[in-house]
């Protein structure tokens, strides 16, 4: 099992409907595939059937080569929908693969398991293999219930943590660089707490 992240790049209204298109024809090549597909989670443009971003979770025997045909740069030649007099006719959107080893966080998660809920039928209704899993040192916890049985939950529940560790550590590297700029403006020019001179950089 893997994650797949597509995503409008922050793209305008036309990247985001790419999105969903390129969801669309994913999901049809999966079930071509017999590779199991699943929306985990979303976040939607401003249009109908538009996303900033989805991420999806494929299992199955041809994940990996499904993944390699869709990662990297996609674009999409087409006039604009929004805005028919609009030059611009090439959008391009990004796909990213996410990939976590179990066993790397092994006796770091907490599984505890429940009865799904909403639609899925009386299968989904009468068993227990909902699964919410927490990360013990930084609290993330995620609930997974798109799969039928309970270790699928649980793998998928490992991974969905592993990839919110990953946003974590990016994010926290964003925010440093972000400091870094901000302290480059706000140097004090005067007061120093050291003094050096010359080309040896002599303490003076």
């Amino acid at each position: 099992m893997m994650l797949l992240q597509l995503s409008s790049a922050q793209g305008p209204d036309e990247c985001c409907l790419a999105v969903g298109k390129a969801l669309a024809r994913l999901m049809a090549e999966a079930q071509a595939h017999n590779v199991a597909l699943d929306v985990v989670e979303t976040e939607h443009g401003r249009n109908e059937g538009t996303y900033r971003s989805v991420l999806v979770s494929l299992d199955g025997d041809d994940e990996q080569a499904l993944s390699t045909r869709w990662c990297g740069t996609v674009q999409w030649i087409c006039q604009s929908p929004y805005r028919p007099h609009h030059a611009r006719k090439n959008w391009f959107i990004g796909v990213a693969p996410f990939t976590a080893q179990s066993q790397s966080l092994a006796g770091e998660i907490r599984f505890e398991t429940l009865r799904s809920s909403g639609p899925g039928g009386q299968h989904v209704n009468k068993t227990d293999s909902a699964v919410r899993a927490t990360h013990i040192a930084s609290g993330i916890s995620v609930k997974v219930q798109s799969e039928r049985s309970q270790r699928a939950n649980k793998r998928l529940a490992t991974l969905l943590i592993a990839h919110r560790l990953e946003q974590v550590k990016e994010e926290e590297r964003a925010a440093m660089k972000s400091e870094r700029r901000l302290f480059h403006h706000q140097i004090e020019r005067g007061n120093p707490t050291r003094t050096f001179k010359g080309l040896a950089f002599k303490p003076q």
